[in-house]
Parts: C-alpha cells; sequence; structure tokens
C-alpha cells in the first residue's frame, strides 16, 4: 500500500509541476527581444586573442548601405550598442601599429572607392562618434560579395601571423587586414 501511495505522490507532484510550469513558460515577456540580436567572434592569432562584439542587423528589404547607413558619415558597424573589438596584445591594421586594448569600431562608408576603419577609445559608452577618441584610421576596399541578410563578421585568410577580419552585410565585404607586429 505504501507503494502505491508514494507512487501516486510521484505521479501527482509531476502532473501538478507540468501544469504550472507551461503557464510560466507561455507568460515569457518578449518585449526584451531585439530585432537585431547581439553576436560575438573571436580569433587566435599567434598568442593574440581577438574578440568583437556587435549586434547582428537585418537587411529586411531595405537599401543598406547609401541610405539605412548614409555614405560619407561614420557608422558604428551594428546596430544597438558600438561595435566593440579587443586584442590581447598589440598588432598591425591595415599598415598602422594598433597597442593591445579595447575600441569601438567604425567604418566611413563611401559611394565609391576606399572606405575608412576607424577604431576608436572606449571612453564611457554611447552610439555618436566622437573624432576626438580617434585611435587608428586606415583606408579598406569594399567588395561585392553574395546577399547577406544578417550583418556577420569573419576571420578569413588565416596565417600564424595573420587574419582579415571581414565584415558583410546586403552584398558589400569589408576586408580589415590584421597581422602581428
Amino acid at each position: 500500500m505504501n507503494y502505491r501511495l508514494s507512487l501516486l505522490t510521484v505521479l501527482l507532484f509531476f502532473l501538478a509541476t507540468a501544469l504550472t510550469v507551461e503557464p510560466v513558460h507561455a507568460q515569457r515577456d518578449n518585449s526584451r527581444v531585439r530585432p537585431s540580436p547581439n553576436a560575438k567572434v573571436s580569433q587566435t592569432i599567434g598568442t593574440t586573442e581577438i574578440d568583437l562584439h556587435y549586434s547582428r542587423p537585418g537587411v529586411k528589404g531595405r537599401t543598406i548601405f547609401g541610405d539605412l547607413v548614409p555614405y560619407d558619415q561614420v557608422w558604428r558597424a551594428g546596430a544597438n550598442e558600438p561595435t566593440t573589438i579587443t586584442f590581447s596584445g598589440d598588432v598591425v591594421v591595415e599598415g598602422k601599429s594598433l597597442a593591445a586594448g579595447s575600441y569601438a569600431l567604425w567604418f566611413l562608408p563611401r559611394a565609391s572607392g576606399k572606405w575608412e576603419v576607424i577604431f576608436s577609445d572606449l571612453v564611457g559608452w554611447g552610439t555618436q562618434y566622437d573624432p576626438e577618441k580617434d585611435v587608428l584610421r586606415a583606408p579598406v576596399t569594399p567588395m561585392e560579395g553574395a546577399a547577406q541578410e544578417w550583418l556577420r563578421y569573419t576571420f578569413e585568410d588565416l596565417t600564424d601571423t595573420s587574419a582579415t577580419l571581414q565584415m558583410h552585410w546586403a552584398t558589400t565585404v569589408v576586408p580589415v587586414h590584421i597581422k602581428l607586429p
């Protein structure tokens, strides 16, 4: 008799738990779901760790560069918060030295010709670009690529001492060459 009572008690407990958990799950607050979800990508070059944190906006049928992201205006290289990149050691970006540290990553898109990649000090928080915080600016050459719905950063052309960080959104690919000093 005790065995049956114990089994019945356990079954009733699981049934009661299942009935109370599902309504809580169904009432999840989706108001904090971001239309541009957070993402991160990391790569090690030699012993230098590179960590990039950004938000991934979607194309969603819009014209991106030249409209949503205007030409000749600095763009924060993502959505929501500033895009940040951290280097655990000194690197050379597009032939220019950059000390180990954390930076805000920006681009200056152009309708034709070279763009600029910009690394700025991460002082405080904000999405407003301040040219006085620039640490490094370098020209980069955008390329045409396959359609990419969600903004994506990847590391390509990896060697023991270098890699190419690629920003790819819509049909635009912007390579940024990084190597060890």
